[in-house]
């Protein structure tokens, strides 16, 4: 089978990045080894292509350092090595492996569940009224909070400065003290934040549940980061898919 000619530039612009950034990836061995011509150019061909495309595509589901790793290895022709990388979710940046391709769909799993069971518990938080039996039936200082919660003060304090709780001060010596309704908001600004939740959309769940005390803010909020989880198995499965195409061809025309 013949390989058509391509330039560093055609290979370039398929993937988005510099021209010195395919170089780059010929030197460090992510793309096969290429030919070169008298003057000493590279001459690469579909191939270096399918290799580029293998590696973008791996690295949005494993990581750069994994994608990296990886194709390292089928072009050193390790590929009982490659596939085991793939398997364990190469970590390079710790130089140890993660856990198995399964393990990993299986953690994906696990956050959903997570979300959801994360999702019912902040419907719940949301839902309590603030000076409900089940809220401190007295106000408490910023490390009484902290304690209640499992998080360190300097938490509260950062939450604070973004505007996302505004606890009383005490006239005189300035200390803070958290009402019923500041500590609910609390729990769900930390529910929200072992989720990954950026600080910003935390602010427009707490603005609307205030406002109107509709979790309406909060259910888009979830259903972001569930969409998150799904793109991510989608990442993985289409990197699984290229190297596979790509490792495939390899062997047809070897």
């Amino acid at each position: 089978m013949s390989h058509r000619a391509l330039r560093p530039v055609d290979l370039a612009r398929e993937a988005g990045v510099s021209t010195q950034q395919i170089r780059n990836y010929a030197d460090t061995g992510i793309l096969p080894p290429a030919e070169r011509t008298a003057a000493g150019y590279r001459r690469f061909d579909t191939r270096h292509r399918e290799a580029l495309l293998a590696y973008r595509a791996l690295a949005k589901g494993y990581g750069w350092e994994a994608a990296r790793s990886i194709m390292l290895a089928v072009h050193d022709g390790d590929l009982t090595g490659a596939l085991a990388l793939v398997d364990a979710c190469h970590a390079a940046l710790h130089g140890q492996r993660l856990a198995l391709v399964d393990a990993c769909h299986a953690a994906l799993h696990g956050q959903r569940l997570a979300l959801r069971a994360t999702g019912e518990a902040l419907e719940a938080v949301a839902g309590q009224d603030p000076g409900g039996p089940a809220a401190p039936q007295s106000a408490l200082r910023i490390g009484e909070v902290a304690a209640l919660l499992g998080v360190r003060a300097s938490a509260l304090r950062v939450w604070e400065a973004a505007g996302l709780l505004t606890p009383q001060r005490e006239p005189g010596t300035g200390y803070r003290w958290y009402g019923p309704a500041e500590v609910r908001d609390a729990r769900m600004i930390h529910m929200l934040r072992q989720g990954r939740y950026p600080l910003t959309r935390i602010g427009d769940v707490l603005d609307g549940l205030r406002a109107t005390g509709s979790t309406e803010a909060l259910r888009a909020a979830l259903a972001e980061r569930g969409a998150a989880l799904a793109a991510t198995a989608v990442a993985m499965l289409e990197g699984s898919a290229r190297l596979h195409d790509y490792v495939a061809g390899a062997r047809r025309q070897a």
